[in-house]
Order: C-alpha cells, then structure tokens, then sequence
C-alpha cells in the first residue's frame, strides 16, 4: 500500500523528478508564468511556494536552501530582492494555476498556465493607472481642443498613403501599350510619307 507516500512520481526516477522541477522552478522564477501539463504545474507549485516562503525570510541560511534548489546565484537575489518582497503578507497563495481549453497534441494531457499571482497584479495596477491619467486628461481639455486632435491623428495615415504610392513602381502594361502604340505610328508613318 502507498501510505504516506505523498507526490507524483510523474514515471521518472528521483533525480530526474528534482532536475525536472530544478528547471521548472528556474523557468518560472524567471519569466513568471510558464505553460506545462497539469500534474506538473501542481507538484511544482510545491517548490515554488516554499522557496518564495524562504524568500522572506530573507537571511543567509535561507538564501543558501534557496540556492541548493535553484543552482543560480542571479535566480537566488532576483527571488530575494524581486519577488519575495511582493508577498510581505505572507499567508501563501504565490502561484496561480489556469487551465488551458486545449489538450496537448499527440497525448491529449491537460495544459495549464502557471503563473506567480502579485506578478498579474502588478501589471493590471499599472496599466490602470496608466489609463487613469489619460482619463483625466481627456476630460481636462476644452472642447475646441479636441478637433485639433483629430487631424493630427490622419496625418500619419494621410503619409502611409504618400508612402505608399511613391513605393509603387509606374504600371508596367501602361508603358508597354504606350511603347506598342508608338512603335505602330512609326511603322505606318514611313508609307504614309512615301506616298506624299
């Protein structure tokens, strides 16, 4: 019976299962969000969360755990100094797993998306408050200011356009009709004048 035997072993041997999740973890660390299979993402969510909760502990003994997983010093001061400092609050909850509509081709296994949680909250605040001063903006301005706007806004199309046509090499059938057409004058010219 496997009693108290907690984990997937995923069909590899122990030392493959910790360089599979070495990598993982590293990946993750680094872009901070990865697309892996379903199982993987949820053993390693295991990982990740204890080295983040190292992360704030921030001393050497943890930073020298955090390194014998990770093996990367720059992955090691990025934890510490870059992602620990987002979850101060602590109470877990680091990782986010999303599932993806999609199974993988060949073996049908389940996708997701891992991703670390404060990294899309992060983003989302910012893009709010990039939106907010535009808004303000916008509504600051008075009325005959706003037409203004509008033909700087067609200048760059009114351009593309000039751009365009300047590109565009001179139609090629027209000039050769137009090279026909006087090659024919030339031949019925001569018996026109041979016969004044």
């Amino acid at each position: 019976m496997r009693h108290r035997k907690a984990g997937r072993k995923l069909n590899r041997s122990d030392s493959h299962r910790r360089a599979l999740f070495k990598n993982m973890a590293r990946a993750l660390l680094t872009y901070e969000r990865i697309r892996t299979t379903e199982a993987k993402a949820k053993e390693l969510r295991r990982v990740v969360d204890k080295l983040i909760t190292l992360a704030l502990g921030n001393d050497l003994h943890a930073r020298r755990l955090a390194y014998k997983t990770l093996g990367n010093h720059h992955l090691v001061q990025r934890l510490f100094e870059d992602i620990g400092p987002r979850y101060s609050a602590g109470g877990g909850g680091y990782t986010r797993i999303i599932k993806l509509a999609q199974p993988r081709k060949g073996d049908n296994a389940p996708l997701v998306i891992i991703e670390l949680t404060k990294a899309a909250a992060l983003k989302e605040k910012s893009e709010a408050k990039a939106a907010k001063p535009a808004a303000e903006a916008g509504s600051t301005e008075s009325e005959e200011a706003k037409p203004a706007k509008k033909p700087a806004a067609k200048k760059p199309a009114a351009k593309k356009a000039a751009k365009s046509e300047a590109e565009k090499p001179a139609k090629k059938p027209a000039a050769k009709k137009a090279a026909k057409s006087e090659a024919k004058k030339a031949k019925e010219e001569p018996p026109a004048a041979a016969a004044e």
